[in-house]
């Protein structure tokens, strides 16, 4: 159960560096291993990546560079509002949960 939560986390991680600048899938395969996602498979970021580009959140677009050919990834603008709804309920539900542990409630 846990790995259906985090596998929104990772998508919300995408977009959030996405808006950034454009993201490769090693890239945010390091990015979120310094989140505490180390054990993260490639097998779980590439298909996030390529429901986000399916659902019109991200474009991608492959580059040379440096020898290798990589598919970059790039906020939409479709993407780039639903991030801002995201982050409405995230601060939210954020602001909730975090005060309901404080208060003790």
């Amino acid at each position: 159960m846990l790995q259906e939560f985090f596998r929104g986390f990772i998508k919300i991680h995408i977009l959030h560096h996405a808006e950034e600048g454009p993201v490769y899938g090693l890239q945010m395969a390091a990015e979120l291993a310094r989140h505490g996602y180390e054990k993260l498979s490639l097998g779980t970021l590439y298909p996030a990546l390529h429901s986000l580009e399916r659902a019109g959140y991200l474009t991608a677009q492959r580059r040379l560079d440096g020898g290798r050919w990589r598919k970059y990834y790039t906020l939409t603008p479709k993407g780039k509002e639903m991030l801002q709804q995201i982050r409405v309920k995230l601060r939210e539900l954020s602001d909730e949960v975090l005060q309901h542990k404080e208060t003790g409630r």
